[in-house]
């Protein structure tokens, strides 16, 4: 009979546990069996789940989480994380989720349940990046419809820039002198130049 463990987690020091902890605890699990981090979840690098992950669990334990996205916000790394799970033969149980829990479940329905979290979590993030795409392109128009530029500054041309321009068109002066004067680089003069050439 393997052991339960449960494991909350919230993304600053700031951010309450109190309801992953009682959910964790009216579901059975002890207390002193509730691993919890107050960190980020970008990554897996949180000092609670990997010793958790890897001093604590074995095979034939649980892995108890309230919500799927208690073990991290990248759904790549959680469905690695969560074939990383299985193979070490732990259970996972996800008490939103009851649909997903491969506790007393035989291989073939382990094996579909994998495929649902997959699936899911290939749509869930597919859907995270439609609506980051969304917002980009609405925050872009309002910033446009305000008048805000974007790209470099545009460089602005020096008060004598006509007449040295004028100068170095008419072979007057070399081109390595108007950029003396005008106090300008190879690449700005030119590409300046070049503005004026399309006009």
């Amino acid at each position: 009979m393997g052991r339960t463990y449960g494991y909350a987690r919230v993304s600053s020091t700031e951010q309450n546990l109190d309801r992953q902890v009682e959910a964790l605890l009216a579901y059975g699990v002890e207390e002193r069996d509730i691993i919890t981090d107050k960190q980020s979840g970008k990554d897996f690098q949180r000092s609670g789940y990997l010793a958790l992950k890897n001093q604590m669990l074995r095979p034939g334990d649980t892995l108890v989480i309230k919500e799927m996205d208690r073990l991290g916000r990248d759904y790549i790394a959680i469905k690695d994380e969560w074939l990383d799970i299985q193979k070490m033969g732990v259970d996972i149980v996800i008490i939103d989720t009851p649909l997903l829990n491969t506790k007393e479940k035989s291989d073939l329905e382990k094996n579909l349940i994998c495929s649902i979290v997959f699936e899911l979590l290939a749509y869930t993030a597919e859907k995270e990046r439609r609506k980051i795409r969304t917002r980009q392109a609405e925050g872009i128009k309002l910033a446009l419809d305000k008048g805000v530029k974007f790209g470099r500054p545009e460089t602005a041309l020096p008060e004598n820039y006509n007449e040295v321009i004028g100068l170095w068109q008419s072979g007057s002066i070399t081109a390595v002198e108007a950029m003396r004067q005008l106090g300008l680089k190879k690449t700005t003069f030119y590409k300046l130049a070049g503005k004026l050439s399309n006009k």
